[in-house]
């Protein structure tokens, strides 16, 4: 399959991100096929949120890119990105919400050069309000999200989540947001300015959990590995490792009796509705642990899939990526680097059946496409070698 036959590949995206939200929201654009130009300084400073450039985390995260360096303080630089932005689609940035005004960068200005431009902005707190400048980070988003005080085991105290959370959802929900902005503009014919942040983020992927307390008036406690509302959803001990049952509601609770051959837990009084389940969740886990210790894994996910209760190893890292069905969905995608050689990085989660994704180059070296890109702009070999060597890239 050719660029020119992705969903996104008539689209021109400036990726002015660095971190983890802005590269994942513009990761999206350009594994679907937009033509993603990241702009770096030419200073070349380590990001040192994602490590060095030949990071795994780097290398996963600006996939697909062209890259150019561009000096945007200086005014043969800004001139240089107006003429990009001019004939670009999406602007991306991840920048405390001043410094685009003091650039000139912020919406109005690119409005002013393209009425079509998508302005798509992430930040810690949001773009205005009493904490607009302060610098955002995603543990600091977990824990004024809440999401820290509904993870962990009961009476633990806050935990983060194990990775990014709320810089991988900012960023995928920007990119949605970008999406949508595209799609409205086919019919106003006018971009727009579409901003997200870690802080909305954290709150918004609490989903359930938050409308607890917004509509019920409840604060979630911590649960552990147990479900906070349907019992019994939880980790179970087995024989040689981990796995997890989601057997709530009459139906599926009476299968994952049946097929542990528990006919005394189905009999106890306690656990016989749902309320009794949820108010005795630590005596019913330990009745069913009881069970599932005496039996290794894979028997009683065999066991307890025959009979329709949904279930589920508890993997390592390295277990998830040599499952069989991992393999099938392509979640290791191959990639030739030039310096590294052929290695995988993490794949899509979402397929198109027609026009699928495409990793299609490694991450690209800093400054590896400025030169081409200048000439694309019409820019001469002799101005190119001027403006390298006033700084300009």
């Amino acid at each position: 399959m050719t660029q020119t036959a992705l969903p996104l590949s008539r689209f021109k995206v400036l990726d002015l991100t660095r971190a983890r939200s802005g590269p994942t929201c513009v990761r999206q654009l350009a594994d679907w096929g937009a033509d993603v130009i990241k702009i770096e300084e030419p200073a070349g400073a380590t990001d040192g949120f994602t490590g060095s450039r030949d990071s795994s985390d780097f290398q996963n995260l600006h996939r697909n890119k062209r890259c150019m360096t561009l000096n945007l303080k200086a005014p043969e630089g800004k001139e240089i990105f107006m003429k990009l932005a001019a004939s670009a689609d999406v602007v991306v940035e991840n920048y405390r919400p001043d410094v685009k005004n003091r650039l000139g960068i912020d919406y109005e200005s690119l409005r002013a050069v393209n009425k079509g431009i998508v302005l798509g902005s992430i930040s810690g707190f949001g773009q205005d309000g009493p904490y607009a400048n302060p610098p955002g980070f995603d543990q600091i988003a977990q824990g004024m999200g809440g999401l820290m005080s509904v993870t962990g085991l009961p009476g633990q105290g806050p935990v983060r989540a194990g990775f990014a959370i709320t810089d991988t959802c900012s960023g995928l929900f920007c990119s949605m947001g970008i999406l949508a902005a595209l799609l409205e503009r086919e019919v106003s014919g006018e971009g727009q300015w579409v901003d997200s942040s870690l802080l909305a983020a954290s709150i918004a992927i609490l989903d359930f959990q938050a409308a607890r307390w917004t509509v019920d008036g409840v604060v979630p406690p911590q649960a552990g590995n147990n479900h906070p509302t349907g019992m019994p959803t939880g980790m179970f001990e087995t024989a040689d490792g981990y796995m997890n049952i989601a057997a709530s509601g009459n139906v599926m609770y009476k299968r994952m009796c049946e097929a542990l051959g528990a006919d005394d837990i189905f009999a106890d009084e306690r656990f016989a509705k749902a309320k009794g389940r949820s108010e005795h969740r630590d005596a019913l886990h330990d009745a069913i642990s009881v069970y599932t210790r005496t039996r290794p894994r894979e028997e009683w996910i065999a066991a307890l899939n025959k009979a329709g209760v949904p279930c589920g190893p508890v993997y390592n890292i390295d277990e998830t990526f040599a499952d069989p069905q991992v393999k099938h969905l392509g979640m290791a995608a191959k990639v030739d680097h030039p310096t590294r050689g052929e290695m995988e990085l993490v794949g899509q989660p979402v397929r198109f059946h027609r026009t699928p994704w495409q990793l299609r180059s490694a991450t690209p070296e800093m400054g590896e496409h400025t030169e081409s890109i200048l000439t694309e702009l019409g820019y001469s070999e002799a101005d190119i070698k001027n403006l390298g060597e006033s700084g300009v890239y």
